[in-house]
């Protein structure tokens, strides 16, 4: 059996008194918190991900209301007086070893006696839908995570107890370490702890419309960073569908289009310059959407095999080719 985490030397072994606002958002985590519950350890990987380990040693009846973040909970310690209520009956469970799934939305009831060390991983909804896309190739509309408790899987089991509790949360050489296996425990459950419902068949692409209006909104805001939901919410879709539909209209990806439209805006605003404005490739990027000058000089690099600053220099010799030197200055009087 693993450590036990309040004397493991690699978990941060003392109780933290301050909460990240983060993790204080998470249903299951704030009510434990606010309840008392002791904390030996909590950290969050990325945005979307946190984990909790907590030493809870009380007599309660408790419900966690429709969460907004899936759970998945592993009984390091203890834990053989804590009773399921589900569907008007108390199910024991095995104590040590035991692990429950509790998908987001979906509201338990605990009635909790005696000592327990609780391991919790937190997925946001939004994170586990990515999971769903990437590892199932599957709307995650039409996917749903299970509501199991008191089971027992070995390689989940194995992954939290070596791959999480032996590692230092805190120590940034081994987040990489941790954030990988909080990824890999929730793509075994998308992979073996989910339900499949009928998909929407959708064939075909975007209606021209409906392919305009998208466009229109890209190059309306290609000084922003745009996201695969941004799109999808103008054409009235899911991601899923968007990302396929989209595809078979323009034949490219969403994110390659619009990475070729910010080139093509940073291309135009090379070669054509406001008179008398001195060139500015970090205003250009800003304006591009790209996130530095040297984002903006990688792609622009990769897209057309020139640097901006060798496209400016060859964009200026043909205008000069093109305009002669007598000619009347634009705007002027015909």
């Amino acid at each position: 059996m693993a450590p036990h985490p309040a004397t493991d030397s690699r978990v941060s072994s003392s109780p933290q008194p301050a909460v990240a606002g983060g993790l204080d958002a998470l249903t299951v985590f704030h009510h434990l918190h606010a309840a008392g519950v002791p904390l030996r350890a909590s950290s969050q990987f990325g945005p979307d991900m946190a984990a909790a380990l907590w030493d809870r040693n009380e007599t309660v009846f408790t419900s966690y209301d429709s969460p907004n973040h899936h759970t998945l909970s592993l009984y390091v310690e203890g834990g053989s007086g804590i009773r399921r209520v589900h569907n008007g009956a108390r199910h024991a469970g095995p104590g040590t070893g035991a692990l429950c799934l509790m998908p987001g939305d979906v509201t338990t009831t605990w009635d909790v006696s005696g000592s327990v060390h609780l391991f919790h991983l937190y997925a946001a909804r939004a994170s586990f839908d990515r999971l769903v896309e990437e590892t199932l190739d599957s709307d995650p509309a039409t996917v749903e995570l299970r509501d199991e408790f008191f089971f027992r899987d070995a390689t989940l089991e194995n992954v939290i107890r070596h791959g999480v509790l032996r590692l230092n949360w805190d120590e940034p050489a081994e987040r990489i370490a941790v954030t990988q296996a909080a990824n890999m425990l929730f793509t075994y459950l998308a992979a073996r702890f989910t339900n499949r419902h009928r998909p929407l068949v959708v064939r075909g692409g975007l209606a021209p419309a409906v392919l305009a209006r998208v466009t229109a909104f890209v190059e309306a805001h290609l000084d922003r960073p745009l996201t695969i939901a941004d799109l999808a919410a103008v054409a009235g879709l899911s991601p899923y569908h968007f990302a396929r539909m989209f595809r078979a209209s323009a034949g490219e990806s969403p994110h390659a289009f619009v990475l070729a439209r910010r080139i093509a805006r940073a291309r135009d605003m090379i070669a054509r310059p406001p008179r008398g404005e001195a060139l500015s490739l970090a205003g250009i990027a800003a304006a591009c959407g790209f996130a530095s000058q040297s984002h903006l000089t990688q792609r622009f690099r990769a897209a057309t095999g020139l640097t901006p600053g060798a496209f400016a220099k060859a964009a200026g010799q043909n205008r000069e080719a093109a305009e002669p030197a007598d000619a009347p200055a634009r705007g002027g009087a015909g």
